[in-house]
């Protein structure tokens, strides 16, 4: 293994290589992963130093939990050490707090990136910010103790590290409002059922279900991955005709790539 933990392994997020795979860990199990401003920068660190050889990206965290959700000092009148705490950040200018959000969400969107594949080992709770994170990635291979929770809205709070979008798109504008306003959990055999999971596996066998994925995604040219996800990942927003459109550029280009004729 090609190790990058000299490079980033910080604020409860390690990094490592192996050749096309690369894998993101959360190490904080004794808090149960929970999450802060400063994993978030480092999950923004991680994203931004993928060598170009990466083609699957998993996700997993330490412990029993895959992540509780935002660690609650963030509210605390003190905050984190060196942080604002957010109830201070609120009373600050509204374009200051849009910009701090912001930056909080590029965490969460790298994980979409065409360039890559990202498949999300998700066991135990995963609670708020930590629900989101594992809807950032494009596939969730999760445990048989799985505990999906949006909890925003019973603190007075909304999703908003980019988890809505994905979570409308997987189970419906009615159902994901109904988990999020409720806040209620969400356990494995529902999440297959409804497409929040692609895979339920024992707790044992979750990180080898995803290396077994990660390879099965190998098998197919990097090209052709590339273009099938654009491809369908902007489904929802063409028309069919649109989408007709796009599929026909797209093997143009794989086309001309094979018979050599690439630019």
């Amino acid at each position: 293994m090609t190790s990058l933990d000299s490079v980033l392994d910080k604020d409860g997020v390690r990094l490592t290589v192996d050749d096309a795979v690369a894998t993101v860990t959360l190490t904080n199990p004794a808090k149960r992963n929970a999450q802060s401003p400063a994993l978030w920068r480092a999950l923004t660190e991680a994203g931004r130093g993928l060598p170009g050889s990466v083609r699957v990206v998993v996700l997993r965290g330490e412990g029993k939990s895959f992540s509780a959700g935002l660690d609650r000092q963030a509210f605390a009148p003190e905050g984190f050490d060196g942080e604002p705490s957010f109830l201070d950040m609120a009373r600050g200018p509204e374009a200051e707090l849009d910009a701090t959000i912001a930056e909080y969400q590029e965490a969460f969107t790298w994980w979409r990136r065409n360039d890559i594949v990202s498949i999300a080992a998700v066991q135990g709770h995963a609670i708020g910010a930590g629900f989101q994170l594992a809807l950032a990635c494009d596939l969730r291979i999760v445990a048989e103790d799985v505990q999906f929770a949006m909890r925003e809205t019973g603190l007075g709070l909304v999703p908003d590290l980019t988890g809505t979008h994905p979570l409308v798109n997987l189970v419906g504008y009615a159902r994901a409002l109904e988990i999020c306003a409720t806040g209620r959990f969400v356990h494995a055999e529902e999440a297959e059922r409804t497409g929040l999971a692609n895979l339920v596996v024992p707790a044992d066998q979750l990180d080898a279900a995803a290396r077994d994925l990660a390879g099965a995604l190998l098998a197919a040219p990097r090209d052709a991955v590339v273009e099938t996800k654009a491809l369908l990942s902007g489904a929802l927003s063409r028309t069919y005709e649109e989408q007709r459109t796009a599929e026909r550029a797209a093997q143009g280009r794989r086309l001309r790539d094979l018979a050599g004729l690439s630019d």
